[in-house]
C-alpha cells in the first residue's frame, strides 16, 4: 500500500536517486536498517521516498544478517549513529530455513524466536531512545498440507502465522514499538510476485525487486506517521461520491444508496467513512448545494449510513470548493497538508489541488464500486496510536463550533469564559497517560514553540527524571470534555528553570490554558528558589502562529539566529500572574 501508488516503479526511483536534491528538504531524519538479508538496494528507495516528503533521510545500514551483534554490542555502528527510527526487517526465508530444520517443538520454536525478537526491542531502548518499526512475515507459499496446513499447528504455514499473531499483541504493549505489516503489503501485490528464489539464492533479496519500492514505502509512511504527519479530516463532496445521482434533481426517492444491489457502492464508501469517523478522523463536507437539499438524504433516506451529526463541519452553497475548504480549515484550525478531499468530479479535483496547496486529492475512479479500494490502497491514514480522545474527536469540534456561536452573544471574551465553567487537570507525567502525551508531541504542529517529536519511551525518561518537571493538562467545560489537551516540559539547572517543550491542541486556543499553565511555571521556578525563566523557540513552515509567545508574557528576547531561532529570559519576581476563567480539579 502507497500515499503514492503510480509513482513506485523501481527502476524510475533507483534512477531519481541518482540525481537526489535534499536541499530544499525542511526536515531530517536519521533511519537505521538492520536485517537478516540484503538491503543495499532498498536504502536509494528510502532516500528518495523521504525526499518526496519533504525529508532528508540518513540511513545506517547495519550489516547482512548482523541484527542481533548490532544491538548487542555497545560500540557497533547502530549506537554510534544515534537513530531516531530503527527499522528491523526479517525475512520468512530466514525464518522458513531456521524452522524446517529445527529439531525443536513449533510452539517452542515461535515462543524462543518471539522472545528474541522481544529482547532486542530492549536492548535497543535500553540505550536508544528511538521507534522501533519491526515487520512481520510474510506467509510463505509452501503448504505441506494444502488447505489443511492451517488445522496443522506443526506446519509451516500455520507457524507463521501464529508467529506473527504474536509479534502483534506484544507490539501493542511495547512503548514505541510499531508493527510494519510485510504480510499485508505482499498479500496486496501478490505473494507469486513477491517472491524470487533466485534472487534469495544468489544476493538474499527480501522479495522481487519490482516489490522493494512498496516495502521502502511502507517504511517511509510510518516514519512520517511518527514525525508528526497525519491526516486529521476527510472533505468529502455529496452527490455521486456519498450517492448515486444529484440530490437536488432526482429528489430523495431517485438517489441511489443501499445496503444491497444498486447503491451499494455508496453504502459502502459510507461505511468506510464512518470506520475511519471512529478512529479519530474528522469528516467534513463540501458540496455545491442548496443546504436543505444537502441534508434532506441525511435527515430522511433510511439508508444513509452517515448522519448529520457525523460531521463536524457541514458546507453546502454555491461557492467554489477551494474557498470553501478554506472556510473548513479555518473552522477546525488544522493545515491543509492534514487533510484529504474526496469527489467524483476531475474538475473539482484539479481546481483543488492548483488552489488549495498542501491538500491530498486522490484520483478517484470512474466506478464507484472501486472508490474504497482505491482509498485504502493509498494508505492516508498511517497512524502510530490510538486513544479515548481520538475516537469523540468529531464531538470536540461540533462542541466548539456550539461555543463559537454562544460566543457571540456575549458582551465581552471575559463574560464568555466564565461562563463555559471551565475545569482543568494540571499533573506531572504517568505511566496511563504516556500513550497520548506521546502522541499530542507526535502531531502537534502549530502551537509548538520547538517541534520536538519525544517517542514514548523518551516522555517516560522524562517523567522519572526529578531534574525536570513534565506537565499534562486536561481541560473540561460546561459542554464537552476536551481531554488531553496541552503539555509543557521545563527542566531546572542553576540559577534558571528552562521552558523545554510547550504545546497545544489547537481546539482550545483562545481560553486561557497558556496562561494558567505560565503561572504555573513560574510557581515552580519560586518554590526552587530560582531567579530566572528562559525559553526558547524553533521556527517550522507552520508554527508562526507562536512566534511571539514569550513576549506577550513579558519575556525578553536575549538572542535570535539566522534560521529565525530565539531565546528568551524572564526574571520571577516581574513576572505578573495571568487572569484566568477556570477552576483547577484535582
Amino acid at each position: 500500500m502507497t500515499s503514492d501508488a503510480h509513482n513506485l516503479d523501481y527502476g524510475n526511483l533507483l534512477a531519481a536517486s541518482r540525481r537526489l536534491d535534499v536541499s530544499g528538504c525542511s526536515q531530517k531524519v536519521r533511519v537505521a536498517l538492520l536485517s537478516d538479508s540484503a538491503t543495499q538496494r532498498m536504502v536509494p528507495l528510502l532516500r528518495t521516498l523521504f525526499a518526496r516528503q519533504g525529508v532528508d533521510a540518513e540511513i545506517y545500514e547495519g550489516p547482512f544478517d548482523g541484527i542481533e551483534l548490532e544491538v548487542y554490542n555497545p560500540n557497533s555502528g547502530l549506537y554510534q549513529f544515534q537513530p531516531q527510527i530503527v527499522v528491523i526487517l526479517n525475512s520468512v526465508q530466514a525464518l522458513r530455513a531456521n524452522f524446517l530444520r529445527s529439531e525443536t517443538a513449533p510452539q517452542t520454536f515461535v515462543e524462543e524466536t518471539l522472545s528474541r525478537t522481544t529482547r532486542i526491542w530492549d536492548a535497543i531502548h535500553g540505550a536508544l531512545p528511538a521507534t522501533i518499526l519491526q515487520s512481520n512475515f510474510v506467509m510463505p507459499y509452501e503448504r505441506f498440507f494444502g488447505n489443511f496446513d492451517l488445522s496443522v499447528p506443526e506446519s509451516l504455514y500455520a507457524t507463521v502465522g501464529r508467529l506473527n499473531a504474536q509479534v502483534a499483541v506484544a507490539t501493542r504493549t511495547r512503548q514505541s514499538v510499531l508493527l510494519n505489516d510485510m504480510e499485508g503489503v505482499a498479500s496486496w501485490l501478490g505473494r507469486r510476485v513477491w517472491f524470487e528464489d533466485r534472487f534469495w539464492d544468489s544476493a538474499k533479496y527480501f522479495c522481487a525487486l519490482e516489490c522493494l519500492p512498496y516495502v521502502a514505502n511502507n517504511l517511509v509512511t510510518m516514519s512520517m506517521a511518527t514525525l508528526g504527519r497525519a491526516t486529521k479530516c476527510v472533505v468529502v463532496d455529496l452527490d455521486n461520491t456519498m450517492w448515486g445521482g444529484v440530490i437536488g434533481d432526482d429528489g430523495l426517492d431517485g438517489i441511489q444508496i443501499s445496503a444491497h444491489g444498486e447503491g451499494e457502492a455508496f453504502y459502502r464508501m459510507q461505511l468506510y467513512l464512518r470506520a475511519l469517523k471512529q478512529r479519530g478522523i474528522v469528516l467534513a463536507v463540501c458540496s455545491k448545494n442548496e443546504m436543505a437539499n444537502a441534508l434532506l438524504p441525511f435527515e430522511k433516506h433510511p439508508e444513509m449510513v452517515l448522519r448529520r451529526e457525523d460531521f463536524a463541519v457541514f458546507v453546502a452553497n454555491w461557492n467554489d470548493k477551494a474557498v470553501n475548504i478554506r472556510q473548513i480549515r479555518e473552522t477546525l484550525n488544522i493545515g491543509f497538508d492534514s487533510m484529504v478531499f474526496l469527489d467524483d468530479n476531475p474538475f473539482e479535483r484539479n481546481l483543488v489541488r492548483e488552489l488549495v496547496p498542501g491538500i491530498q486529492v486522490p484520483e478517484l475512479p470512474e466506478d464507484p464500486a472501486d472508490y474504497v479500494r482505491a482509498i485504502s490502497e493509498l494508505n492516508l491514514f498511517e497512524t502510530t496510536s490510538f486513544s479515548a480522545e481520538d475516537a469523540k474527536r468529531t464531538d470536540l469540534y461540533r462542541a466548539e463550533a456550539e461555543r463559537r456561536k454562544e460566543q457571540a452573544g456575549f458582551a465581552s471574551v471575559e463574560e464568555f469564559l466564565q461562563s463555559l465553567e471551565m475545569r482543568i487537570t494540571v499533573e506531572r507525567f504517568d505511566a496511563f497517560h504516556l500513550p497520548r502525551i506521546s502522541q499530542l508531541m507526535q502531531r502537534s504542529n502549530q502551537f509548538n514553540l520547538t517541534t520536538r517529536r519525544l517517542s514514548e519511551i523518551e516522555c517516560k525518561a522524562l517523567m522519572e527524571n526529578t531534574a525536570w518537571l513534565p506537565l499534562y493538562a486536561k481541560l473540561g467545560d460546561r459542554l464537552s470534555d476536551h481531554g488531553l489537551i496541552s503539555i509543557v516540559t521545563v527542566e531546572a539547572l542553576v540559577g534558571e528553570l528552562a521552558i523545554r517543550d510547550w504545546l497545544m491542541s489547537c481546539r482550545v486556543l483562545g481560553r486561557g490554558v497558556e496562561g494558567f499553565l505560565m503561572n504555573r511555571v513560574m510557581e515552580h521556578a519560586h518554590q526552587l528558589g530560582l531567579a530566572r525563566v528562559t525559553a526558547e523557540f524553533i521556527p517550522t513552515a507552520k508554527n508562526g502562529m507562536v512566534k511571539d509567545f514569550f513576549h506577550q508574557f513579558g519575556f525578553a528576547k536575549i538572542s535570535e539566529g539566522a534560521k529565525g531561532e530565539s531565546r528568551w529570559s524572564i526574571s520571577t519576581s516581574e513576572y505578573l500572574p495571568w487572569q484566568t476563567f477556570m477552576q483547577s480539579k484535582t
